[in-house]
């Protein structure tokens, strides 16, 4: 079997594979669950890890010690094709994969200014997401954060002791989100209809907001973040898309398997990823079982 992406559900893919006999190859370009190491507290997750960094350790410690597993990192999946029989994967190196399944677990990447309609900035403009802020980028500054989405309650809770202002501007769209960080003192939350990025470098940040009430508001910060959400990150070639360009499970030819968050943006969390990657893992070896030879 290939797994394309090792994040949760790649790594579950793997390591449920190698547990019924299966071998695999798993391709990342990356680091192992790269993404947990930059998620400072988890509250969604069993077996007592308190930080992403500790699961990723023990994810990645546990798939290194799985002998039916190949891992190609630094290699990325640019292509993928299904034919009646087994599946081909190109990699960034013109090797070329083939196997009889393919687990599809590439995730998501996040969304920015230029993705949201709401907002104007510069047509190159390429910001970091929230969560790649740590303690010395947030102690005693102004961050301007562009989107009400969840990862600011994880900040937050990452960082209990930091002394930060967080300015938020999102659309109302987003107001379900920010519940969980209306009560935290260093919030600022600033329902917006439009947002205008004027200047945004190493000497700060300055934009122009207008409120849902149509009132104009100056905005300075000492650095950007994005809190808009995500996108699904998939290879070319044959994974089917719905409208939104996530790849639906159901749909897909029969030998491509879609895993973790690239399903759909509902069940984002790390549980769900990690079961949906094992649950592919045993489709392909119950389809394996039951064809006759030569299938």
């Amino acid at each position: 079997m290939i797994v394309v992406g090792g994040g949760p559900a790649g790594c579950a893919a793997a390591r449920m594979a190698a547990g019924v006999g299966m071998r695999s190859v798993l391709v990342e370009p990356d680091a192992l669950c790269r993404n947990l190491y930059r998620i400072g507290a988890l509250n969604n997750v069993l077996g007592g890890h308190a930080t992403g960094p500790a699961l990723a350790d023990a994810v990645t410690a546990e798939l290194r010690a799985t002998e039916l597993c190949r891992m190609e990192l630094g290699r990325r999946a640019v292509e993928l094709s299904a034919a009646d029989d087994h599946v081909a994967v190109i990699l960034d190196t013109g090797a070329r994969l083939t196997a009889p399944y393919a687990v599809v677990a590439t995730g998501v990447g996040p969304l920015q200014p230029g993705d949201a309609p709401w907002i104007t900035a510069p047509a190159d403009l390429v910001l970091p997401p929230l969560w790649q802020a740590d303690a010395p980028d947030a102690e005693g500054r102004t961050l301007l954060v562009l989107g009400g989405d969840r990862p600011i309650g994880t900040f937050l809770r990452a960082h209990p002791a930091t002394a930060t202002r967080l300015l938020v501007a999102y659309p109302e769209a987003d107001a379900y989100k920010t519940e969980e960080i209306r009560d935290d003192p260093r919030v600022t939350l600033l329902p917006v209809g439009h947002l205008a990025l004027h200047t945004c470098d190493g000497a700060g940040v300055r934009a122009e907001a207008v409120g849902v009430d149509g009132e104009r508001h100056a905005l300075t910060a000492d650095a950007a973040y994005l809190s808009l959400g995500s996108a699904p990150t998939a290879p070319a070639g044959d994974l089917v898309r719905a409208a939104d360009g996530y790849c639906p499970p159901t749909g897909q030819h029969p030998r491509i398997l879609v895993a973790g968050d690239l399903r759909a943006a509902r069940y984002q969390r790390i549980m769900t990823a990690m079961g949906s990657g094992g649950e592919a893992a045993l489709h392909a070896y119950y389809a394996t079982r039951e064809r006759p030879a030569g299938g």
